[in-house]
């Protein structure tokens, strides 16, 4: 398990990798609580629990919704009381992880550990965003050099000769069923908005090609996925519905895709 630190008004931060996402030791933060203070008083304030739980229905399709019911029905209450590992083993969550070993403690994926460290206080929360942020500007300068090198093998013989091919990079519109269809995994409305297909249509259609969809993207289609990125994350914050999100990623992903194929010459510079 890699981790890798920070370090928050003083006190050194643990973030270790699960399955390739980032999660931040909340054990670790609470060195910089003043008095006593533990996760689970935190844990059982009902403003936190429902918290968790919207968090969970966002990202997390396996969610147990039944047993959040309970728990949520008794937060608050002063008798309840629930440890993270009750929590995660009765609701299935994932942001939250009790981990043992030499990395053990309580890690919590950033959004989450975010709006924990307001529980530290508020000066807190912003100095932890800002070396977070830091952080992961400085391992994005490190992979964007890597990057824009495998690119540059991949790509060397790349280029755009005719319109036809231009069209073929340009995505189509979504049809009534691709869009009142329910997708699990955020990462696939991506996918839809840009392919027109999620990740597993893509993995059937090819058996026996190495790497995934976005393995095989285009550097145009890699520059506009990564803006879809951030602007999905935007409309979820504004609480726009699944569908309504796959239409306006859909249309931007149209329109970036011919604005890039417009600026050919840009583009290839990143190659």
């Amino acid at each position: 398990m890699k981790s890798k630190k920070i370090i928050v008004k003083g006190s050194e931060i643990t973030i270790i990798q699960v399955d390739g996402k980032d999660y931040i030791s909340i054990t670790d933060m609470l060195k910089a609580k003043d008095g006593d203070f533990f996760i689970a008083d935190w844990l059982r304030n009902r403003n936190t629990v429902e918290f968790l739980g919207i968090w969970e229905s966002v990202y997390n399709p396996t969610f147990n919704y039944g047993e959040f019911a309970i728990i949520k029905s008794q937060a608050g209450l002063n008798n309840y009381k629930i440890s993270v590992k009750e929590w995660v083993e009765k609701t299935n969550a994932v942001g939250l992880k009790a981990t043992a070993g030499r990395y053990g403690g309580t890690y919590a994926h950033p959004d989450i550990a975010f709006e924990f460290g307001m529980w530290i206080s508020a000066e807190f929360k912003i100095y932890l965003v800002k070396e977070f942020q830091r952080l992961k500007e400085d391992e994005n300068d490190r992979l964007k050099l890597n990057w824009n090198f495998q690119r540059t093998l991949a790509k060397v013989n790349y280029h755009i000769h005719t319109d036809a091919i231009k069209e073929n990079l340009i995505p189509a519109e979504l049809t009534k069923n691709q869009i009142s269809f329910i997708y699990a995994n955020e990462a696939d409305i991506l996918n839809m908005a840009m392919f027109g297909k999620t990740a597993q249509q893509w993995r059937t259609e090819n058996p026996n090609v190495e790497g995934n969809i976005r393995d095989m993207s285009t550097i145009e289609q890699l520059v506009v996925l990564s803006n879809l990125e951030s602007i999905n994350a935007m409309l979820i914050h504004q609480g726009l519905s699944q569908q309504e999100r796959l239409i306006q990623l859909n249309q931007m992903a149209i329109t970036q895709m011919k604005s890039l194929l417009n600026h050919q010459t840009s583009v290839n510079k990143l190659k």
